[in-house]
């Protein structure tokens, strides 16, 4: 029997600085909806979807507005209507969004919901990109290093959806490394929401290359691995900064069979064949036959001694 999952990629256009949750949730809502009239059993939302991008701004001198951005509990009272209606739809998501932990800890989250509204699994980004402090020449700012604390749990695998699920956020997918720990556990299927600003303020030489790299990496990992990957945008021009969009499917062969065509709240839907990635798993890229670790040592070095 095919194990085939109907996927959809929920995209967000942009959201403003002064959105309320309840307008955003009515948002994800809709193409939760929108997903469920498709026949999607898993819809995958972007990074931080809750709220604005609002690392872009220093926000040291307004802690209430800062604090305002974060969730202290998944679900809560503003965020359980994405469960009663994943539970009423018999739809799954993924979902993105600052967390504020019951002792003070902060990061760059994202959770993995089942059919029945149910947790299956949690995850906290990783390879934190930006800045730690303020600095007033950028035209935005890039504040993730200062706002959250570089995920402690690394990369798990979770068996949903009929299939094994990884999670990523944003920078993590420009990592060889996050698709290789999670394709050692099995994974079938890499979600990953990601919001990227198309000016790189460091090096602006990059910028017109936003596109191409976004679609290398994620095409490279689902290849290199034998996965699907899902990624997800928050684009268009929020608060004046404008944002990559295409979101895409990809398939384990490293192919696109479904992207994007606006900027704005977008459903991007494919039926994905988990067992497609035995073709790649079983073969060019079997692990346990071909893969050489004891040659990568260099890799898992601490950093100092590099």
């Amino acid at each position: 029997m095919v194990r085939s999952l109907r996927i959809g990629a929920a995209q967000l256009g942009p959201i403003a600085r002064d959105t309320g949750r309840d307008e955003v949730v009515d948002r994800l809502v809709a193409l939760m909806r929108q997903g469920s009239d498709a026949g999607c059993q898993l819809v995958a939302f972007p990074e931080l979807a809750l709220t604005t991008f609002f690392p872009r701004w220093y926000l040291d001198d307004v802690p209430e507005e800062l604090d305002s951005y974060y969730e202290t509990e998944m679900p809560g009272p503003q965020t359980q209507r994405l469960f009663d209606e994943a539970q009423s739809l018999g739809v799954g998501f993924y979902l993105g969004y600052a967390e504020l932990t019951s002792d003070g800890q902060r990061y760059n989250s994202s959770v993995l919901v089942e059919r029945d509204g149910s947790i299956v699994g949690r995850y906290r980004k990783v390879h934190l990109p930006g800045h730690e402090e303020h600095e007033p020449d950028r035209p935005f700012q890039h504040l993730e290093r200062r706002y959250f604390e570089e995920g402690p749990d690394g990369f798990s695998v979770w068996e949903a959806f009929d299939g094994i699920i990884g999670m990523a956020l944003c920078n993590d997918r420009r990592w060889p490394e996050t698709y290789r720990v999670m394709a050692l556990q099995g994974v079938e299927m890499v979600l990953i929401g990601y919001n990227t600003p198309l000016h790189y303020a460091p090096d602006p030489s990059q910028n017109p290359l936003q596109s191409f790299h976004n679609r290398l990496v994620m095409q490279a990992g689902a290849y290199q691995n034998g996965t699907w990957v899902i990624g997800v945008a928050k684009g268009g021009v929020e608060e004046g900064v404008e944002s990559l969009a295409q979101s895409m499917i990809i398939a384990p062969s490293g192919q696109v069979v479904a992207e994007a065509e606006t900027t704005d709240d977008e459903l991007v839907v494919a039926d994905c064949d988990l067992d497609w990635c035995k073709h790649y798993k079983d073969t060019l890229f079997d692990f346990n036959r071909y893969r050489r670790p004891e040659m990568y040592n260099l890799i898992t070095q601490p950093k100092s001694e590099l």
